[in-house]
């Protein structure tokens, strides 16, 4: 077994100018960028600098590459959760999508009262009504949770629905 040293500047310098190019394509395949290549690139020597005394000393070439392959991974991983859009087409179309704060609101209001009358339907009424509209759960996945024929999930739907209507038009009345 290698006896464990502290890694040298000049030694630094070594494996610097024997790996560089070599880390450098690896970080710049996995990465895609060139500039981003750089900069991990340097991280690699970096930590080989400082962990070169846990280093066991075997196969100096493979250890190289596999810090430098990890730091990669780790950067699109980062980089997928600090992905910051700055183009403003991209926060424009944000809001279009999204709607008002005021149609939000509305939203929810309206997702709140359809709740509340699902809730106020008798079994199994309540039940196929909070799937359908709410959760927006199809007939066939419903069936299958419930084991049962999709035609009569059809006409519980049918059923529930009519149910609804009846429901919101007694207070389009009033």
């Amino acid at each position: 077994m290698a006896t464990m040293t502290r890694c040298s500047e000049s030694r630094l310098a070594e494996l610097i100018d024997t790996y560089g190019k070599l880390v450098f394509s690896i970080c710049y395949k996995i990465t895609g960028d060139y500039f981003t290549a750089e900069d991990i690139t340097q991280e690699t020597f970096l930590s080989v600098f400082q962990k070169y005394e846990t280093f066991d000393g075997n196969n100096e070439k493979s250890w190289i590459c596999r810090i430098a392959t990890n730091k990669s991974i780790d950067f699109l991983r980062s980089a997928g959760r600090k992905g910051v859009p700055t183009e403003d087409e991209f926060f424009e179309g944000v809001v279009e999508k999204r709607g008002s704060p005021e149609d939000l609101c509305l939203e929810e209001e309206i997702k709140r009262d359809l709740e509340r009358r699902c809730e106020s339907l008798k079994p199994p009424y309540d039940e196929i009504a909070r799937d359908y509209y709410l959760l927006e759960k199809s007939v066939s996945e419903m069936a299958a949770e419930r084991k049962m024929n999709s035609k009569s999930i059809q006409t519980q739907v049918y059923r529930a629905r009519n149910m609804l209507r009846k429901l919101y038009g007694k207070e389009g009345l009033a």
